[in-house]
Parts: C-alpha cells; sequence; structure tokens
C-alpha cells in the first residue's frame, strides 16, 4: 500500500517577468511524495475504469507527470494529456484525464502525420518538414486563430520532439477527424505531424489544458524509451 501519498499545492502568483500567455494566469506547484509509485499508478488506473486508455502509455506518462510536476515544470496539474499512438487511429487514443478527480473527462480519436502511417503509426521524426509525427512530453502553450481556427501550441520537452515550435506542430481541430470520414475511406485522415482532433467539444478542451499542463505522446519506440528520463523517471 502506498505509506503517504503528500499532495500540497500551493497558489503562487507571478510577478516576474513571464511570458505574455501566462501574465495573467496563477502557477500551481505541487508536490507528490510517493512511496510505490507502481502502486500509486495502479489505483489510479483503477480509479479512471476506462479500457480503452492502456495501461502502459499511462503509467509513463505518470511518471513524467511527477517528475516535472515535483520540479515545478507544469503550470497547470489539473490535467494529464496521454495519446497513445500504438493503436489504430481509428480508435479513441486522446484521453484527457482529470489526475484531482481521477477521471478522464474527455476521449476521442485524433490524427497522426501523414507520412507516420496510414491506419497505424509506425515512423516518428523531429524534423522539420518530414509530416510525422513526434513522440514524447509537451508543455502546452498559448493558443491563437490561425488557418485551422482556435489552435493550441505545442512546446516539445525532449530530444525527441524538442523541433515541435519550428515545426508548427499544434493541436487543431480538422473535418478529417470524424467517424464521417472513417466510413467514407476506411480510416481517420492523417496531418501534417500535428495532433488533429475532432470538431465535437474541441474548443472546450482546448481551454481546459492550455498555458501550461502536461500532454504525452506515446509509441513503444525501443530508442525513446531507452532514453528518455522522463518516461523513465523512478522514485
Amino acid at each position: 500500500m502506498i505509506k503517504k501519498v503528500i499532495l500540497l499545492v500551493c497558489l503562487l502568483i507571478i510577478g516576474l517577468a513571464t511570458p505574455a500567455s501566462y501574465a495573467s494566469s496563477k502557477v500551481r506547484y505541487s508536490i507528490i511524495d510517493i512511496d510505490d509509485f507502481k502502486i500509486f499508478a495502479e489505483d489510479l488506473y483503477t480509479a479512471l475504469n476506462d479500457t480503452d486508455l492502456e495501461f502502459e502509455p499511462f503509467e509513463k506518462a505518470l511518471k513524467g507527470y511527477v517528475k516535472l510536476q515535483n520540479e515545478g515544470e507544469i503550470e497547470e496539474n489539473s490535467y494529464l494529456t496521454v495519446i497513445d499512438m500504438s493503436i489504430s487511429a481509428n480508435r479513441n487514443r486522446f484521453f484527457l484525464i482529470d489526475v484531482e478527480n481521477k477521471k478522464i473527462i474527455h476521449k476521442s480519436v485524433v490524427a497522426h502525420g501523414r507520412n507516420s502511417g496510414g491506419e497505424f503509426a509506425k515512423y516518428f521524426s523531429n524534423k522539420v518538414g518530414s509530416f510525422q509525427s513526434s513522440i514524447g512530453f509537451y508543455r502546452t502553450a498559448e493558443t491563437y486563430q490561425g488557418k485551422h481556427g482556435l489552435s493550441l501550441r505545442l512546446d516539445g520537452l525532449e530530444y525527441s520532439n524538442s523541433n515541435a515550435r519550428k515545426r508548427a506542430i499544434v493541436i487543431h481541430a480538422a473535418d478529417y477527424v470524424s467517424s464521417m470520414f472513417i466510413k467514407k475511406n476506411g480510416r481517420l485522415g492523417r496531418s501534417l505531424g500535428c495532433p488533429s482532433l475532432p470538431q465535437k467539444n474541441y474548443d472546450q478542451v482546448v481551454h481546459k489544458i492550455k498555458n501550461g499542463s502536461l500532454l504525452f505522446i506515446y509509441y513503444p519506440q525501443d530508442h525513446y524509451l531507452a532514453n528518455s528520463a522522463l518516461a523513465n523517471f523512478k522514485m
């Protein structure tokens, strides 16, 4: 059993110079002290009670979440987003987790890059112009109005996705991310590398996770899993 789980939430209003997108927001730092991470993760996963989300991508995401939260690197720690690129694009593989209340509050299909594969993503890249998805941990940033309407910028936190800004990898809605597109084409549509979402409930999702929450794109790539300090974090 978990001997102790201490969750201390401090609300700090930052008076120093901060990015414009965070200037009016409160930054919340939490410290989680866990004696047995495995039990902590299993208990939280059981509470989520949704088998659409596989345990391994959830556990890897939670490791990075705990590490970055304890280091004060997550400005908005209420939510953790997990995208599981190891399964069919025709299945729900985008999961928005309300960590505090231990529940999945939104799930949907999500597109991968057109050069990452067809129905299944297999190839990933951090290179500009690759039109492939990039795996790893991201911090959400500011929203803006682009050619796809409301869009959410992402900042890559690892070697595997460090060029996210340069590549314009963002979250946006797209009409090719829908059950109708799947019925017509046999698979979900693909992006230029962005994790594109369906139009339904899109705005609500973006406004929940914007400005400093953690997002994790998972794929069981041996090199990544062997070299990610976040996905391999040990208490």
